[in-house]
């Protein structure tokens, strides 16, 4: 959206300045914080779990494992209330929706293009699309097989040592796969400003998701 300095807001959010872009709502970063809040401790309680030494260190063990089935069933509930928020609802749409300049995007990182305009993108990126669909399918998956361990006998033609087995093994990708996504993070400043404030510099924008100005 562009605006100009003394543009007006809505009670409760502050005008944009000039340079500056509103990219996410309150809303918006009130669901990615409470997410990666559970996340948070699905993995810590998951590591006190496994870990030998960890669990050693922290005991406690009926409190991590109820913190950690619990973070768990609750690991949705973000993202559906969510869903109340129009703007929270738009930017699904976004990540939904694969573009051209999408595969543009991506042929430039296989070929190891760090020109700005040789990696086209709209509000998310490629990649932010991908990461957002593989971690909404493993947190499902996750939940599943968590539940069949949880209950016992839920389906009986699945056994309880596959369903361990593959929670164990994705509890792992994901693991490295938010790691990835923080080193990401902290590699750009002005992304994290975007998701603390909800305000971006209009020169960020224009140089990273150029796209998404056009198209506002």
């Amino acid at each position: 959206m562009r605006s100009t300095a003394g543009s007006t807001a809505p009670t409760g959010t502050r005008p944009e300045h000039e340079g500056q872009v509103r990219r996410f709502t309150s809303a918006e970063r009130m669901v990615h914080r409470a997410t990666g809040c559970l996340m948070l401790l699905c993995l810590v309680t998951a590591a006190c779990l496994y870990i030998g030494p960890l669990a050693l260190l922290v005991g406690r063990r009926h409190l991590m494992v109820t913190v950690h089935e619990w973070s768990g069933i609750l690991l949705p509930l973000p993202f559906l209330l969510g869903l109340f928020s129009p703007a929270f609802r738009a930017d699904l749409r976004r990540l939904n929706r694969f573009a051209v300049y999408d595969r543009q995007w991506l042929r430039a990182v296989r070929r190891r293009r760090t020109a700005p305009e040789a990696r086209p993108a709209g509000k998310f990126n490629a990649g932010q699309k991908l990461y957002a669909g593989w971690i909404a399918g493993a947190v499902l998956v996750m939940m599943f097989t968590g539940l069949l361990m949880w209950f016992m006998g839920l389906l009986p033609f699945l056994s309880r040592t596959s369903a361990i087995f593959v929670h164990d093994i994705l509890a792992w990708a994901i693991t490295f796969v938010l790691l990835g996504h923080m080193r990401k993070a902290l590699e750009d400043p002005e992304a994290r400003l975007g998701m603390r404030t909800g305000y971006v510099s209009r020169s960020w924008a224009e140089l990273r998701h150029s796209r998404w100005l056009r198209d506002e």
